[in-house]
This record gives structure tokens, C-alpha cells and sequence, in this order.
């Protein structure tokens, strides 16, 4: 087992070149398949409800099975990571991924097909839980910021043109072509891996399977019932999974309380900056998917724009985000990423209530600015905020901040996914205009916490 002064030297020196460059592709072309695949498949959920005979209810299982096996084991096997090796549990699951994406496109029957879908979710878990914790090793710590930059633009990227990506491919190719084009991608990132990702020792201590299971049962049945909330299930339903949620996450809580190396990390919740961090990541969250469930309903069904130019004026925001982030990441090497986040994420929110504000027949280039300003703005916050939120965090501990960093996203995305459903269904003609007022309102509260972090004590690292 490595030494505490042995990990400490890995952390400062990072990767020699070129094995630095060939560990981030890795890392680039991993969590790129594995983010897309969370979005492409609910373009293609009428085409493959028919093609396997299902309903259009009993299909949405496609994305919901592999949202929940994500969601439920982004901690658990973040902990993992930190007793077995990042690396490890990274190249495991990305080895899973790619095998669901056969059995996926391999499908005949929805149970098959859902049954894929949550083993590709627990593959793309094992990806998403230690992405950010490996990259605290490949770069020296004096550029740390510029690899969270690179991998903050491909999620960022990788989520927002998603179902871009599948309307291509659903253009020239039956749905099964979705989830065959991870096996070449997955197969060239586990080669690459092999040779380039560092091998990190874990701690070898024992691994809390009750732990696991308490976290599982309470974050399922949040993020259930947050997606019923948005659907307007029946209200008694919604209720008992929000109090079972509550009861068991009192209940994993309690538990963590008194551990050394909690998988629910409330020993860094208790460092302010990475509190503020992961309040920041949630609400910056919901604040863009907001605005990115809601905006095509508004170009098409209200302005009258085709599939195709609804794609192109969503565009912009993606090419900003992409821009941006690796340039925020070289910035937070040197400035305060509270300042950062700021600044980025009042551009975001004055972006968005632009958008809130569009004349009743908008140009396309009155469109397309105002989701540039927002794509940068997006960008200048994310790359600081993951480098403070994981740097903040002991270097034994980076496998829990690093899950902690993929449950933030998580959560805040199905939340504005939820409150994007229940403000349609209780204002159809209105919905976009008052979602992307919240989402602005969503931003302005992340910007006034991100800014705050500009007076916390951040630990030496």
C-alpha cells in the first residue's frame, strides 16, 4: 500500500508527458460515452417502443433504469475506488459499459433491453464516480485546473448535445447503432487505460455494504420521487417515496456520523467551501436543464422551427461551454474560483432571463447570443467550481468527492428536468417563459453562493 508521502508526491508530480495526454483522452472518451448515453436514448423511445411491441409508458424504463443505477451507485462505488484503486474501479466499469452496450444493441424484447440499460448504468457509475479523483493524479497539482477543465467540457458538451448525437444517428441508422457505437469508443479507451491511467493503492479497509444499501434505497427513492413530483403522480405515492427517502437518509446519515471514511461524505460536508461547492453544482444544475428541457418546445411549438433548426439554435450554448471550460480551468489555477463561479454563473443567469425576455418573433441571431452567453457562462463556473469542490477535499478522500461531484450533477439535473414537467403541466402556454424565469432565479442563487466561497478557508490540499 502506498504511503501518505508516496500519494502526496504522485498529486504534485502527476503523469510524465506523453502518458499524461494518453490518460486524459481515456478519461475524454469514457465519460463522454458514458454522459451521452444518459441523454441519446429518450430521443429514440418512440422508435424502439415500437420496434419491441412495448407501450410508450413501459418504455420509458430505457432511461429511467439506467438514470436510478447510476444515481443509486455513484457513492457506493466511489468508496470502492478509494479502498480497491481508482483505477481499478474505473476501468471495471468501463469494461461493463461497453459489454451492456452490446447486450443493448443486441436486444429483442424491453425487459432485455432495460435489463442492459442497468448494467450499462452501473458501468457508466463505475466511470462518473472516479473520473475527477484519477485526474487529481494525472495533472501536477499546479495545473490541476487544466485537466478538470478538459473533463468539465466533456460532460458539459457531452450532456447538451446529446440528443443532437442521436437525432444524427436515428438520420442515417436504425436505434441499435445508439449503444453499438460505445463498443469501438470503450474499446480503445480500456486499451489506452491499460497502459496510461496511474495505479493508484486503495486503502484496503472494509467496505460498508450496509453503507451501500442505505444509500441506494434513499437516493432511489428521492430521485423517484423528484421525477413523480415533475410527472404529477399520484400525490400519496410521491409523499411515501420523499418519506422513505427522508427515513432512510436519516438513517445513512446517523450511520456516517460515526465513521472514519464515510461513504456519504459528511465528513467533507463539513468543510465549508465544499459545501458551498456542491450547493453551487446543484443549483447551476437545475438552472441549465431548465432551460435546455424546455427551449425546444418553445422554438418549435411556438415559433414553428423544424427539428433540424431547433438543433442549430441550441448549438451555441454547447460551443460556448466547450470553449470556455478548459480556458476557466488554466484561470483556477491562479484566481479564486468563487470569483470564477460568480462571474460565470451571473452570465448564465443574465443569459437566461435575455431568453425569459425575447420578442414575440425573435431572429435566429437574437437566439443564438443569448445561448452563447450562456454556454460561456456555464463554462466559466464549472471548471472552478470541480477543482475546488475535489481539492478541498483530503487527498485520501478524493473518491468521495469526486462521487459527490457526480451526485450534485445528477441531482440538480433531475430536479430541472422534474420542475420543467410540473410547471408545463400546470402553465402549457406559458411553461418555457416560467421555467427559464426559474432557472434564471436557480442561477442567481448559485452565483451569490459560488461568491461567497471567496471568504472560506479552503485546507491545504
Amino acid at each position: 500500500m502506498a504511503s501518505t508521502t508516496e500519494t502526496a508526491k504522485e498529486e504534485i508530480a502527476g503523469l510524465p508527458v506523453p502518458q499524461r495526454y494518453w490518460a486524459i483522452v481515456t478519461i475524454g472518451f469514457a465519460i463522454a460515452v458514458a454522459v451521452l448515453d444518459g441523454a441519446i436514448a429518450n430521443i429514440a423511445l418512440p422508435t424502439i417502443a415500437h420496434d419491441l411491441h412495448a407501450s410508450a409508458v413501459d418504455s420509458i424504463w430505457v432511461v429511467n433504469a439506467y438514470q436510478l443505477a447510476v444515481t443509486i451507485s455513484l457513492l457506493p462505488l466511489a468508496s470502492l475506488g478509494e479502498i480497491w484503486g481508482y483505477r481499478r474501479i474505473y476501468l471495471l466499469g468501463l469494461v461493463a459499459f461497453t459489454l451492456a452496450s452490446l447486450g443493448c444493441a443486441l436486444s429483442h424484447s424491453l425487459i432485455e433491453l432495460t435489463a442492459a440499460r442497468v448494467i450499462q448504468g452501473f458501468g457508466a457509475s463505475g466511470v462518473m464516480s472516479v473520473n475527477t479523483a484519477l485526474i487529481r493524479f494525472i495533472y501536477p497539482r499546479a495545473q490541476l485546473g487544466r485537466g478538470i477543465g478538459i473533463n468539465a467540457m466533456v460532460v458539459a458538451v457531452s450532456s447538451a448535445v446529446g440528443p443532437t448525437v442521436a437525432s444524427a444517428i436515428l438520420s442515417v441508422a436504425d436505434w441499435q447503432w445508439l449503444f453499438a457505437i460505445n463498443l469501438p469508443i470503450g474499446a480503445a479507451a480500456v486499451v489506452i487505460g491499460l497502459r496510461a491511467l496511474p495505479n493508484m493503492a486503495g486503502t484496503g479497509r472494509r467496505f460498508d455494504l450496509v453503507s451501500a444499501l442505505l444509500c441506494a434505497v434513499a437516493f432511489g427513492l428521492l430521485i423517484t420521487a423528484i421525477d413523480g413530483l415533475g410527472h404529477r403522480l399520484a400525490p400519496r405515492l410521491v409523499a411515501a417515496e420523499f418519506a422513505g427517502a427522508i427515513l432512510f437518509g436519516f438513517l445513512l446519515v446517523r450511520r456516517q456520523l460515526g465513521l472514519p471514511s464515510p461513504l456519504l461524505p459528511v465528513d467533507l460536508l463539513r468543510i465549508p467551501v465544499f459545501a458551498l461547492s456542491v450547493a453551487t453544482s446543484v443549483s447551476s444544475f437545475t438552472a441549465q436543464m431548465l432551460a435546455y428541457v424546455s427551449l425546444p418546445f418553445y422554438l418549435q411549438d411556438t415559433l414553428g422551427r423544424g427539428v433540424v433548426e431547433t438543433g442549430l439554435l441550441m448549438t451555441p450554448w454547447p460551443i460556448a461551454t466547450g470553449v470556455m471550460a478548459p480556458l476557466a480551468g488554466r484561470l483556477s489555477d491562479r484566481l479564486s474560483a468563487g470569483l470564477l463561479g460568480a462571474i460565470g454563473l451571473a452570465a448564465l443567469a443574465a443569459g437566461l432571463a435575455l431568453l425569459a425576455t425575447l420578442p414575440a418573433r425573435p431572429e435566429s441571431l437574437d437566439i443564438a447570443w443569448r445561448m452563447a452567453l450562456c454556454g460561456a457562462g456555464f463554462g466559466l463556473f464549472q471548471s472552478p467550481n470541480n477543482r475546488t469542490l475535489i481539492t478541498s477535499a483530503p487527498k485520501e478522500r478524493s473518491g468521495g468527492a469526486s462521487g459527490m461531484l457526480g451526485t450534485a450533477r445528477l441531482l440538480g439535473q433531475t430536479t430541472g428536468a422534474a420542475l420543467v414537467a410540473l410547471i408545463f403541466g400546470l402553465a402549457p402556454t406559458q411553461g418555457t417563459m416560467i421555467a427559464l424565469a426559474v432557472a434564471t432565479c436557480c442561477a442567481v442563487l448559485a452565483a451569490l453562493v459560488s461568491g461567497s466561497r471567496v471568504a472560506a478557508a479552503q485546507p491545504a490540499g
